[in-house]
């Protein structure tokens, strides 16, 4: 696809500026920047971005305004994508992510973006249509629902390979992050999908959300 048109809604003067020059100069075009919840609406209808790159917690309230005016907005798109950059790790914020679609979504905490590259590839993946959690957020709602019946079917390998496939590693990614074989790998993710009654030929960001899914359905207890 062509590089995705951005909307960014952050409060942070010097965040804001230093996410905006890291896109434009990269050849991805920000056609909107606000900083008060209140104007994303309006912004969203006269730009049309093929995504909305968010912050949570944004004036007037600054608790959840940024999200849930991100939420809004993407019912009424459903083909804009939503990418949150927090700092914090809020499950009912994710909950609310996976159950916007089939993709376009993502959930990155600000302070573990390891490099510009690795923003850069989380942007454009989840305007594509893909997704992009980090893996805390994954572990943290892992944790959560650790003792739930069918989490307590996974070996500790399998949670392991678990949280690495719902921060949308690869098969090939998770190897390598585990030093195990690829061969391993699918073994261990097919026996993941069986414990979990998820479909077996999910693949790419559906297995992602899938996987999310089953963990917001599922609440711990």
């Amino acid at each position: 696809m062509n590089a995705p048109r951005v909307l960014l809604a952050e409060d942070n003067l010097l965040l804001r500026e230093g996410v905006v020059q890291v896109l434009t100069s990269h050849d991805v075009p920000v056609v909107g920047v606000v900083h008060h919840a209140d104007d994303v609406l309006a912004a969203v209808e006269r730009l049309h971005p093929d995504l909305l790159l968010t912050d949570v917690r944004m004036p007037p309230g600054m608790t959840d305004d940024g999200l849930r005016v991100a939420l809004a907005a993407r019912r009424r798109h459903p083909d804009m994508a939503v990418l949150v950059l927090s700092q914090y790790v809020e499950d009912a914020y994710l909950a609310d992510l996976t159950a916007l679609g089939t993709g376009g979504i993502g959930y990155l905490l600000k302070q573990r973006v390891a490099s510009i590259g690795e923003f850069l590839d989380a942007v454009r993946r989840v305007a594509a249509g893909g997704t992009a959690f980090d893996p805390e957020v994954v572990a943290q709602l892992l944790h959560a629902r650790r003792d739930t019946q069918p989490m307590r079917r996974l070996t500790s390998r399998e949670h392991q390979v678990l949280e690495l496939m719902a921060a949308g590693l690869s098969n090939t990614a998770i190897a390598g992050r585990l030093t195990v074989s690829l061969p391993a790998v699918e073994k261990h993710i097919r026996s993941i999908l069986a414990k979990l009654d998820l479909p077996p030929d999910d693949e790419g960001h559906r297995r992602v959300l899938a996987v999310l899914s089953y963990l917001r359905s599922n609440p711990a207890g």
